[in-house]
């Protein structure tokens, strides 16, 4: 059984066939930088980070490209409102979304357009689109007539009527039609231009994507992405401008990820509760955060709250020891190679649930339950000989080192990840270490009443430790 996507377009679950039997061509609407980046977009970036890396490894040559909105309403009054220039906005919030992606382990896509750069394009777009009859010049601005497309509204299931009734319609009495779009808009005073064949001005919001993706992709896609919320009217106005330009189908499957909720609340700004990634990052460790996004799936909304991330902070913790038990009990393991043929047994399960609609929550799941038979095994629980336990536990390891590739979570050493977490400690290290040290002597003179307080103490600031031959081990809960 091949992939299968849940596709927007048709709503329900398709096989996946690209265009090309082995050439995959992805498109995922990135941000608009007029401001740090949130936690909405950190869902979006990482979720098709995975099925851009998934794709891959099942041996598709994936052209992904994610783009950039460097000309828009808001980076303009953002410029205004600080006396500095659209330039300066978005290369400042185009740096920083990119160290935030960086740090929470997104790759890099194929192509990262900025609008900017697609500007020529786009007029030639909308020349076209004159030409067919599709949009009409007003003053400087050129609008796209909804009505002449007859699929308006396959994607969102709006139809005319309901939208002829004021949803999410901008009011503008030069337009032909309430529900037409500005393909390109004159310019105003103080605002960013580029010359056209109708006077100063600079491109409406869908017709990068269309410009952006035709340009870097082709005509005809196989996979558009993005957040839910730009079903309509982004995405819907995409389908409609690029289709009636070129004739042909502009994307074959739809993808859109789910919303994420903060303390139950959908996250905007109306509420003021947008938490930023560099927030978050503050508070949580990057793969924490990874690995809460993942074990939803992509289409589910997500509740992000303090225990959440907890509980994803435990997860890791949790995967991060067992592999040092492995490492420490059975070093040799790490380095085992398991035969072609047996890795492919051993992770069928686990490509199963990704080749269902990339259900990485089931993927994650199963993960977990080979912690658990690992730390079974470390305990000489099940009755097997040193030499199955080393076979077994290989075996675990190797399927570890796989998936830890697709979903981009648990790619370090157990060391790395601890010393990491360390450096992180609520209280200095120096002060956890003394206290270890007292305990340690009140267990020497068998006062337990006092190691067992230190313990509990520490526990109290989120530090656990852990007994063992070598000696006394710490972690940040």
């Amino acid at each position: 059984m091949g992939i299968k996507v849940y596709n927007s377009l048709t709503k329900k679950k398709e096989e996946f066939l690209p265009l090309e039997p082995y050439g995959v061509k992805m498109y995922v609407c990135g941000p608009t930088v007029y401001d740090l980046s949130h936690i909405g977009h950190a869902r979006s970036a990482i979720a098709f980070d995975v099925i851009y890396r998934y794709l891959k490894y099942r041996g598709y040559d994936v052209t992904y490209t994610r783009n950039y909105t460097d000309v828009d309403d808001k980076i303009i009054e953002r410029a205004q409102r600080e006396g500095t220039s659209t330039e300066e906005v978005s290369e400042r919030y185009i740096k920083a979304y990119d160290e935030d992606m960086a740090a929470l382990g997104v790759s890099l896509p194929t192509h990262r357009p900025r609008a900017t750069e697609t500007i020529p394009e786009m007029i030639e777009a909308i020349e076209g689109l004159i030409e067919k009859g599709y949009a009409y010049v007003v003053d400087g601005d050129v609008y796209y007539s909804v009505r002449k497309f007859q699929g308006y509204g396959k994607l969102s299931g709006k139809n005319i009527e309901e939208l002829e009734a004021g949803a999410r319609v901008e009011v503008d009495e030069r337009k032909k039609d309430p529900l037409d779009f500005a393909l390109w808009k004159k310019s105003k005073q103080g605002e960013p231009w580029w010359e056209s064949p109708w006077g100063r001005g600079r491109p409406g919001w869908h017709i990068e994507c269309s410009a952006m993706c035709i340009k870097y992709l082709g005509e005809t896609i196989d996979i558009h992405g993005g957040g839910k919320d730009l079903i309509f009217p982004h995405h819907e106005n995409e389908i409609a401008q690029s289709e009636a330009l070129t004739g042909k189908p502009f994307a074959r499957y739809w993808l859109h990820n789910g919303f994420v909720n903060i303390e139950k609340e959908k996250m905007s700004k109306s509420l003021g509760n947008i938490l930023t990634i560099r927030d978050a990052l503050k508070l949580h460790t990057p793969e924490s955060i990874r690995l809460f996004v993942l074990s939803s799936h992509y289409r589910s909304p997500v509740e992000y709250s303090h225990s959440t991330l907890k509980e994803a902070e435990a997860k890791a913790e949790r995967f991060y020891r067992t592999l040092l038990r492995i490492k420490e009990e059975f070093p040799q393991t790490l380095e085992a190679k398991l035969p072609e043929e047996r890795l492919a047994e051993r992770l069928k399960p686990f490509l199963d649930a990704m080749d269902d609609d990339f259900n990485t929550a089931h993927t994650i799941g199963l993960m977990f339950e080979e912690v658990s038979r690992a730390n079974k095994l470390l305990d000489s629980a099940s009755g097997r000989t040193p030499e199955e336990t080393k076979e077994e536990l290989s075996a675990i390891v190797s399927v570890f080192g796989e998936l830890s590739r697709i979903l981009g979570v648990f790619e370090r050493s157990p060391e790395a990840y601890f010393t990491n977490l360390k450096s992180h400690a609520p209280i200095p290290v120096e002060e956890i270490n003394a206290l270890i040290k007292e305990r340690e002597e009140a267990r020497k003179r068998r006062d337990y009443a006092r190691a067992d307080a230190i313990r509990d103490e520490l526990k109290e600031k989120g530090i656990i430790l852990e007994d063992t031959p070598e000696g006394t081990r710490w972690f940040v809960r």
